[in-house]
């Protein structure tokens, strides 16, 4: 069986859960800070595929990378997670839960990068446009990363739209070395 198929499975289980109790909107952020710490610091999924470190080891560090106070259904659900021993794909869960749950609260998501902080005039030109591909109501980041030069990055849906000047460059420089190489 296939981790991405486990994992639909268990965030199925869990949302199915949190909207039984009336916390899927709790366990949506528990699971969003999750999977954005498994992003951001890589030895929490080193930790987790980690034999040697036993689950009562592996609990309090996934509680600390949601945040400790964590909610009952969630608790729960990582008890679970940890003794099936399923918490190497624990990331992959996190990650299924938010995206079934989008999916069922009609919510798009959206994420804009840009060299420098921008204003909040150009952050809502960026929501509009977003919104005219696809409405509904809009989960909108903004992220700053001087990494890309200048420009943006747009990320939607399955949409990416990299108007960096690192990307362009990048593009500059390879049509330049393919249009030199016939030369020689």
């Amino acid at each position: 069986m296939n981790i991405g198929t486990i994992s639909k499975r268990y965030a199925k289980a869990l949302l199915q859960y949190a909207i039984d109790n009336k916390a899927e909107d709790t366990v949506y952020s528990e699971m969003k800070t999750l999977a954005k710490t498994f992003v951001d610091v890589p030895q929490l999924r080193m930790a987790m595929d980690n034999p040697m470190l036993t689950t009562k080891d592996k609990l309090p560090l996934i509680k600390a990378a949601i945040g400790n106070e964590v909610s009952e259904i969630t608790s729960r659900f990582l008890n679970l997670v940890l003794k099936n021993k399923r918490e190497t794909i624990l990331q992959f869960i996190a990650s299924s839960y938010c995206g079934t749950y989008c999916d069922m609260k009609h919510i798009n998501t959206g994420k804009l990068i840009t060299a420098a902080p921008v204003d909040k005039e150009v952050v809502e030109k960026m929501k509009q446009l977003v919104q005219k591909i696809k409405p509904g109501v809009l989960d909108f980041q903004t992220e700053v990363n001087p990494e890309i030069d200048g420009g943006f990055m747009l990320f939607f849906d399955t949409y990416r739209i990299d108007a960096s000047v690192r990307s362009q460059l990048k593009r500059i420089k390879k049509r330049f070395i393919e249009e030199n190489s016939k030369m020689a």
